[in-house]
């Protein structure tokens, strides 16, 4: 079999991280290689590559065959495009120079284009945060006026609850206040009677005195006409 170009695995569960290796096809897939060229890391956005360039396009030159995920790489990198601009040259379609100058204008469009698309995610990170610190800060003011609306609920059950003790407490007093009042008016009332009854007696003292009166008045009557008789 032919000797390959393909990715090695690396890294915790969950955490990919690959090498770019130089395999035997025969040879297990994380098994021994020929030569690492590269890493190739598809956490990070964009995905951060590093690759030896001369020595791929060498591999690729002498018959390595890349796996497909390995073909998009070297393909990503230019060097696709570079071993396809040598066998122009080797073809005579091109000179040397001229091939090296469209690698260059290719280069040159592709770091303006990742530069854009490190830029555009950038400035999406930044809406994206933008968004979730909006949205947080909405949920954080329904949330402040749920517990205000809450608060001023039981803060209102409390001064209902103080008014209706307080109206108690003043029936409470005025009940007091009128026992009080029945029972001095009572009292007064026993007292009223009890110097009626004081009172009387002396009523009849003065029937008794204005009745020997007129007993006594006849006696001096019969002594006048004794007198007149001697």
């Amino acid at each position: 079999m032919p000797t390959k170009i393909r990715l090695q695995r690396r890294g915790k569960k969950k955490q990919a991280f690959y090498h770019i290796v130089i395999a035997d096809g025969r040879a297990p897939r994380d098994g021994k290689y020929i030569e690492n060229i590269g890493t190739y890391n598809p956490i990070t956005n964009p995905a951060d590559i590093k690759l030896q360039f001369d020595r791929a396009l060498y591999w690729l030159q002498t018959g390595a065959q890349p796996t497909d995920t390995v073909r998009a790489i070297l393909s990503h990198e230019g060097v696709m495009y570079k071993n396809h601009l040598l066998k122009g040259v080797k073809k005579g379609a091109l000179t040397e120079e001229q091939a090296e100058a469209k690698f260059q204008t290719w280069l040159k469009e592709k770091q303006e284009k990742l530069a854009n698309k490190i830029k555009n995610n950038v400035l999406s990170e930044k809406d994206e945060k933008k968004k979730r610190l909006e949205a947080e800060r909405k949920i954080n003011e329904e949330r402040a006026k749920e517990l205000a609306a809450k608060r001023a609920t039981e803060l209102g059950l409390e001064e209902k609850e103080k008014a209706e003790a307080a109206a108690e407490e003043a029936t409470e007093n005025a009940e007091a206040a009128t026992e009080e009042v029945t029972e001095k008016a009572a009292e007064v009332k026993e007292e009223v009677k009890e110097e009626v009854k004081e009172e009387t007696p002396k009523a009849e003292v003065k029937e008794e005195v204005k009745e020997e009166k007129r007993e006594e008045v006849p006696a001096e009557g019969e002594k006048k006409e004794e007198k007149k008789s001697e």
